[in-house]
């Protein structure tokens, strides 16, 4: 279980829930603007930058065990196409609810004396401490599952040319024309034929002109 000194109030992504209370449904709604935390994505592919606008929209209810948040994120993530490698802008809307557990209170809502005795258990619960809770981890887990692990620019985006890398998106019609490697050594032939032809041809003309000067 985290330490209470490890949240601050000033942070406008950890939430005051003493004017909530405790007594089982009672209900707050809030809205807020706040900048994206660094790293609110998947790295090296699409994400919310640091410090955009996010707006959260966020419904608070008081149960027996704890405070169950149930929300909604909105923002807008960029990243990069991943068939023609163009920039991408993503309208995200992530929505989320956990519950945020009383350090003093069981699952069934009763007060325990010593909480924290189940380690392992207490690593897959987020706590209310000291009245505030803290919905970073929380946003970061949505945002990750509401973004595509695949960005595209647009749908049926035909990519990068594999010859030359042309974004075939700008030119519908670019291709190359196929030659068939079997018949490649024979062109290549034909080639160095058809020079030596013109070769013998030039030494042919330049000897009948020599004989025509004399």
């Amino acid at each position: 279980m985290a330490s209470n000194a490890r949240l601050d109030h000033r942070n406008p992504l950890v939430i005051d829930t003493h004017e909530l209370g405790r007594r089982p449904g009672a209900l707050q709604r809030l809205t807020r603007e706040v900048d994206a935390p660094r790293d609110l994505g998947i790295q090296g592919v699409v994400g919310v930058p640091e410090g955009a606008p996010m707006e959260l929209e966020l419904r608070l209810e008081s149960v027996m065990e704890g405070v169950l948040v149930t929300g909604t994120a909105r923002a807008t993530a960029e990243g990069e196409c991943v068939r023609c490698l163009e920039p991408v802008e993503l309208e995200l809307e992530a929505d989320f609810q956990e519950m945020f557990t009383y350090p003093d209170a069981d699952d069934r809502g009763r007060v325990i004396a010593e909480p924290g005795d189940d380690a392992e258990d207490d690593e897959d619960r987020l706590f209310v401490e000291d009245g505030l809770i803290d919905l970073e981890p929380v946003l970061r887990d949505a945002v990750v599952l509401a973004l595509p692990m695949q960005p595209v620019c647009q749908e049926g985006c035909p990519g990068l040319c594999s010859e030359c890398g042309a974004r075939l998106a700008d030119d519908p019609d670019h291709h190359h024309d196929a030659v068939d490697i079997r018949w490649a050594a024979l062109q290549g032939f034909a080639d160095s034929s058809e020079a030596g032809d013109k070769d013998e041809m030039s030494g042919a003309e330049a000897g009948v002109d020599e004989k025509q000067e004399k």
